[in-house]
This record gives C-alpha cells, structure tokens and sequence, in this order.
C-alpha cells in the first residue's frame, strides 16, 4: 500500500518529503509532488514530516480523493 499526496500540497509544494523519503519514491511535478505507488514501501516518514498534512494512506483516502492517487500513478506512468 502506498501513501498518496492530497491537494494541499498544490499550493505549498513544501519538500520535506522528498528528503525524508527512504526509497526516493517521491518527485515534484508540474503542480505537486507525487509519491510513486509502485515504490513506497508504506513506512510513513513523509506523512509525519508534511508541514500541510497533504500526504494519506491509500486506503484512507475519500472516493473524491482518489483523483490525486490515479494523477500520481499517470504521472510516474509517463516517465
């Protein structure tokens, strides 16, 4: 299961996630960072570093949250 970053982080783009990452799944794009899911090993260090509380379990996210897990997955997708 991986972590997904929400809309907070759009306006904020804070990157202390990326640092704190142990796998460097996480990447800045054009209007947010991304976490990759199929390289987050689900250990919660940017979750509890996000000065914005933008970053969620999958399994915690709203159905009308989903939308920043399918961006993400487009986003590593197309890389």
């Amino acid at each position: 299961m991986a972590f997904v970053i929400l809309d907070p982080c759009g306006p904020e783009k804070a990157a202390e996630c990326v640092s704190v990452c142990p796998v460097d799944c996480i990447e800045e794009g054009p209007d947010q960072f991304y976490i990759d899911p199929d390289v987050c090993i689900d250990c919660g260090a940017c979750k509890a570093v996000c000065p914005v509380d933008a970053i969620e379990e999958e399994y915690d996210i709203t159905p009308e949250q989903e939308v920043f897990l399918e961006k993400a997955e487009e986003f590593f997708a197309n890389k």
